[in-house]
């Protein structure tokens, strides 16, 4: 039997980062192999693709489509003009940026890293929640979080950063018990938790050690 999905791009949820708007589509129809991800700007002028330049920590190509209005594009200092049906392709560590010349111009991004196996990490559902991480909302975030993951647990990062805010907040036992399902779901978090000063609230409790221990 043929396995597949079909949404409809309107009705997949509209999240924001840093201003910019997006609708998870890698996330929604179950992607793993690539990243792709819808961004709109509602109005003229507004920016539809956030700045991305050599210090990201990524190693993406990334493939945009101009799907819906007008967008000026801004790669390594050129602008380039992007009426609908535009394709702008950028290698890893290009600064690129782009921005609507029309109400309800849409791009849709594809990524993936040159060699490697696509890291599905989540950051879709985690970016609406990082401002107000950045501000010291650990009890929004970790509420909002312990929902998030209940309803998409195939994700490590979802994991730490709940365990995390939860370190924060003196939640000892639950920042344990999640910070122990991320490193068993990715080594990668074991390392990250060794010098991660959100932990250093449980970082002495025995349960800890033992976790940091390959």
């Amino acid at each position: 039997m043929a396995v597949y999905a079909v949404a409809h791009l309107d009705e997949i949820e509209e999240f924001e980062d840093a201003g910019s708007h997006y609708r998870p589509i890698r996330h929604q129809l179950g992607i793993t192999a690539f990243g792709v991800t819808a961004w709109t700007g509602h109005a003229a002028g507004d920016r539809v693709i956030n700045e991305h330049d050599e210090g990201d920590p990524t190693a993406d190509q990334e493939l945009f489509l101009v799907l819906r209005g007008h967008a000026e594009f801004e790669v390594d200092g050129d602008r380039v003009d992007a009426p609908s049906g535009t394709l702008v392709f950028a290698a890893p560590g290009t600064k690129r940026t782009a921005s609507a010349k029309e109400a309800g111009t849409t791009i849709i991004a594809v990524e993936g890293t040159p060699g490697k196996g696509y890291d599905a990490r989540g950051w879709e559902l985690w970016a609406p929640l990082a401002p107000h991480y950045d501000a010291g909302e650990y009890a929004e975030v970790a509420d909002r979080l312990q929902a998030v993951v209940t309803a998409a647990p195939q994700y490590p990062m979802l994991f730490y950063n709940l365990a995390c805010c939860e370190s924060l907040l003196g939640r000892t036992s639950d920042a344990l018990d999640h910070l122990r399902h991320a490193i068993e779901m990715s080594e990668e978090f074991r390392e990250s938790a060794k010098d991660d000063s959100d932990l250093d609230p449980i970082r002495k409790e025995p349960a800890f050690t033992e976790l940091l221990s390959p």
